[in-house]
């Protein structure tokens, strides 16, 4: 499991840049990387006060990557569509802005044009724990977490936050298995990265320039970066738009 504050659990100025993080996606939800961050000593302000001045041009790069992705319907009710959608908005917004992260500041630009207040999506059920799930859920929780075989085991959010329908979970895990023994989600998340790849790249000369000294936890947070931005995020985004259309 990736160490992690949860929402709940948030101390004020964890809370603040979460509250600044959800207005600025339109997300009801802070997605578990910048839960990760928070959980390193300055690692959370460090990287929100770098990505912040950027963040005007995401909605117009998500739509962009979002066109080279060509993806089945898996409908699972409406609320699976509904949370799934928060979910892949967060993805696709982390994907381009933490790739950019990575790459740092190249150029300078002026402040890009403000753009209209993001909608937010609606609330979703509170995000249950794994340990507090009935076992046959959390059993469930895991096989599909087991799908991706990710570096460390982390277990994509979505999939927990899921387990609040337990009758989805082994519906979803027997649609998406031949899906993965096939090839087919990691030639979309190949797709992704590519795409995303050249959205970052445009956002890097709006970047601002990251607080000094840097964090000593940085080294951590960049190694949970690659596993994230290289597997665990692009292989998300196929799957949160198959739910969602």
């Amino acid at each position: 499991m990736v160490v992690e504050i949860r929402e709940a659990e948030a101390p004020p100025e964890v809370a603040a840049i979460y509250a600044e993080l959800r207005q600025a996606y339109g997300l009801p939800l802070v997605n578990l990387i910048w839960r990760h961050f928070a959980a390193l000593e300055g690692v959370l302000p460090w990287a929100w006060e770098t990505v912040r001045p950027a963040l005007p041009l995401l909605p117009a790069a998500r739509a962009r990557v979002e066109t080279v992705l060509s993806v089945p319907k898996l409908w699972m009710g409406a609320e699976a569509a509904t949370l799934a959608a928060a979910y892949h908005r967060g993805n696709l917004s982390n994907l381009i802005l933490l790739t950019a992260l990575q790459r740092g500041r190249l150029g300078e630009a002026p402040s890009p044009a403000a753009t209209p207040p993001v909608r937010m999506l609606p609330e979703p059920p509170a995000l249950p724990k794994l340990d507090a799930l009935p076992e046959a859920v959390a059993r469930d929780v895991r096989a599909l977490a087991a799908l991706h075989g990710h570096e460390g085991g982390v277990i994509p959010t979505l999939y927990l936050h899921l387990a609040v329908w337990p009758a989805l979970l082994r519906p979803l895990y027997s649609a998406l298995s031949p899906m993965m023994a096939m090839g087919r989600i990691a030639a979309l998340r190949d797709l992704a990265i590519e795409a995303a790849s050249l959205e970052a790249e445009k956002l890097r000369p709006f970047l601002g320039s990251p607080p000094e000294p840097p964090p000593a936890a940085l080294a951590t947070a960049r190694d949970t970066l690659r596993i994230f931005t290289g597997r665990v995020i692009p292989e998300m985004i196929p799957i949160g738009m198959m739910l969602t259309r």
